[in-house]
């Protein structure tokens, strides 16, 4: 008689986790997946959305979420080129997490302390 069992493999979600935490780890990168989540936007939008952010970590933190497939990247042949940024439908998957965050925040963020965010005249109080 053959055994016709499968075994699976185990898998580690500790380690799928901290996989999955890596690829949204960053100081801007949920900001801005939360702005794309609502609409497109150019570079500069998204600059001037999001207070504190300078520009060399906004092409770097936008450049890893697209190596990583959750942000599109489309650059039109325009003079000068028009560069805009979408999120993915990848990424799209994560919208119940997002909705869920916004929940858990109109609940509970009014009773988490201030602190600022950003550097110097940018910071901003959250």
């Amino acid at each position: 008689m053959v055994n016709k069992t499968i075994e699976q493999e185990s898998i580690n979600m500790h380690e799928e986790m901290r996989r999955a935490f890596s690829l949204l780890s960053g100081k801007w990168k949920l900001e801005i997946m939360w702005l794309l989540n609502q609409r497109i936007y150019r570079f500069g939008e998204l600059r001037k959305a999001i207070p504190g952010v300078t520009q060399h970590m906004l092409t770097t933190q936008l450049r890893e979420l697209e190596a990583d497939g959750l942000v599109s990247r489309t650059i039109y042949p325009e003079v000068p080129p028009r560069v805009e940024y979408a999120i993915t439908e990848k990424a799209r998957g994560l919208g119940p997490t997002m909705e869920a965050l916004t929940l858990w925040w109109q609940q509970y963020g009014h009773t988490l302390p201030e602190r600022k965010i950003g550097r110097g005249r940018n910071s901003i109080k959250v």
